[in-house]
């Protein structure tokens, strides 16, 4: 129903442009009311409704009314999420390591303070400096 909904609203949008573009407007008429003797004054009566404003306003009627349906149906939603047949994704608990097909995972291997060696002290060497002749 939404999709019939929206050509209907289009195909009015386009009409409803075409019917504003065809008409004449009320200032091809201003130099008749300023003293030409025309028969219609800019802010005066605006004599019979013609076809195309009767056409006119039809489509506006209609134009807004979709525009109201479609507004009210999109806001209808009832999930607030813009993908609603998507589960969130499940979050890693740990790193797991990536082995071959058909191999067994390593074990993880418990570290503790007597398992690690303690870092074996390094000798600092100091570059030689030549003694100082006296001359």
């Amino acid at each position: 129903m939404i999709y019939l909904l929206m050509a209907l609203h289009i195909l009015v949008s386009l009409a409803l442009i075409v019917i504003v573009l065809l008409q004449s407007g009320k200032g091809a008429e201003m130099g008749a009311s300023f003293g030409s003797g025309g028969s219609q004054s800019v802010f005066g009566a605006g004599g019979s409704n013609t076809f195309m404003s009767k056409l006119t306003t039809s489509a506006a009627i209609i134009f807004m009314l979709t525009s109201l349906t479609l507004a009210y149906l999109g806001g209808k939603s009832g999930s607030s999420s813009i993908m609603p047949n998507k589960s969130p994704a499940a979050k890693p608990t740990a790193a797991a390591p990536v082995t071959p097909q058909g191999a067994t995972p390593a074990k993880p291997v418990a570290v503790t303070p007597q398992s690690v060696p303690a870092p074996a002290a390094k000798a600092v060497q100091t570059p030689a400096v030549p003694a100082q002749q006296k001359k």
